[in-house]
């Protein structure tokens, strides 16, 4: 089901806000390989507080107008200013990911629907207004905490891919989108945004819409530096970026759907190129995220991998050359606090477990963050329960293989 939004009985149309013009670019230029491994990480540990580079104080103008522009190449206008920053955010099962730059700061996603933890970190990083919020796709470890945003931070524009999903969560989100005073669009493959030297390549998706998982997927570019982003886009939807006309190589690349079998073929890889790889997922999560299957194939071509949930938030750094990463936590501190949390649970504590909907106890609300559970069949599994496993989730009515597949595909369902 499509998406609409915007004043009932006209069709949407794309904000006035922020301009979108058509680019087609080349990566080129050296770039600074990190040496640096998953399990070995360097001396370029950052401190949140203290440490960290920080943009231009530009990124904080509250009155500054939307930025425009329609050059075909940075390659014609010199090196850019100053540089832009990409902080991959350790907030557990789930995504959000800040791209800053002088003249521009970005969210793609919006973190987990059960945590409060967005607004704090972007608060204590300085950020007083967000140009722009891309939202990869409506599922609710992804678009969570849009409305706590909103209500924290001026906002210029959100994107969304234009997929309705049924959750509550989603409808807030709408609620607090449409509320706000930011502009609403759907873009599509082909489309760009620029914000002085740093500039935004949609890549996907392309109409008509599938799936949910026709993600909004974008390539972050400054200078001769790019990051690919693809929220959890499946690879059918990799095959559709190879098979576009856009430019996909980039430096960095984040796993799709945090580093699942399901995203990250080898066709894709190999069409990125990417260095350095990055996946975002909670630490011990019951997903099994990273799978194993996709760190053997990446790290089996000589990519550097690194997750937020070994290395907390990592942060890239580039000046449009040359580019640094640099990791919040070293494995160490990660093994010290998995053993605390172990020791814990020894001694007959329940654990956290905030990464993902418990069937047999969610509420019904909760329930519905599920793709295809609506407040019937939420009502229905609580009369159902006990559950002794996903797959018996097609003793719901209209449950059956197809939809099931796509909530395993979700990833948020679980039985404990």
């Amino acid at each position: 089901m499509l998406l609409t939004i915007g004043v009932a009985g006209q069709e949407p149309q794309p904000s006035s806000k922020l301009p979108h013009a058509t680019v087609d670019t080349a990566l080129s230029g050296s770039v600074v390989p990190v040496a640096v491994e998953l399990g070995e990480v360097a001396d370029n540990t950052f401190s949140t507080t203290h440490d960290d580079p920080q943009p231009n104080e530009s990124l904080t103008s509250s009155d500054e107008s939307p930025r425009t522009g329609t050059s075909s190449s940075n390659q014609s206008r010199g090196p850019p200013e100053g540089q832009v920053l990409l902080r991959h955010l350790d907030v557990g099962q789930a995504d959000a990911t800040l791209i800053q730059s002088p003249d521009g700061t970005i969210l793609i996603d919006a973190g987990h629907w059960q945590r409060n933890d967005i607004v704090p970190h972007l608060q204590r990083i300085g950020i007083e207004t967000i140009d722009l919020i891309i939202l990869t796709h409506p599922h609710a470890d992804h678009i969570g905490q849009v409305p706590q945003i909103l209500e924290a931070f001026p906002v210029t524009e959100v994107w969304m891919s234009g997929w309705e999903h049924t959750s509550q969560t989603f409808e807030r989100v709408l609620d607090a989108v449409l509320a706000s005073e930011a502009g609403y669009h759907e873009p599509r493959a082909g489309e760009s945004v620029e914000f002085g030297d740093l500039r935004v390549e949609v890549v996907h998706p392309v109409d008509p819409l599938r799936d949910i998982h026709d993600n909004l997927a974008v390539r972050i570019v400054f200078g001769n530096f790019a990051a690919l982003y693809t929220g959890d886009a499946e690879v059918s939807h990799e095959r559709e970026m190879l098979e576009g006309e856009h430019e996909l190589r980039s430096q960095v690349l984040q796993l799709g759907h945090h580093g699942s079998r399901t995203s990250s073929s080898r066709r894709f890889l190999d069409g990125v190129a990417p260095e350095v790889a990055i996946y975002s997922a909670g630490t011990g999560n019951t997903y099994g995220h990273p799978h194993r299957e996709v760190v053997n194939r990446v790290t089996g071509l000589g990519i550097t991998l690194y997750g937020t949930d070994i290395h907390g938030t990592i942060l890239v750094t580039s000046d449009g050359e040359d580019y640094q990463v640099a990791v919040e936590r070293r494995p160490a501190e990660n093994r010290l606090r998995e053993e605390q949390q172990t020791a814990t649970s020894d001694h007959g504590q329940q654990s956290q477990t905030d990464d993902c909907v418990n069937i047999n106890e969610a509420s019904e609300e909760d329930l519905q963050q599920i793709i295809h559970i609506g407040p019937a069949r939420s009502s229905e599994i609580v009369q159902l329960r006990p559950f002794e496993s996903v797959d018996q989730l097609t003793r719901v009515r209209g449950i059956g293989p197809a939809r099931l597949r796509d909530i395993k595909d979700q990833g948020i369902a679980c039985v404990r």
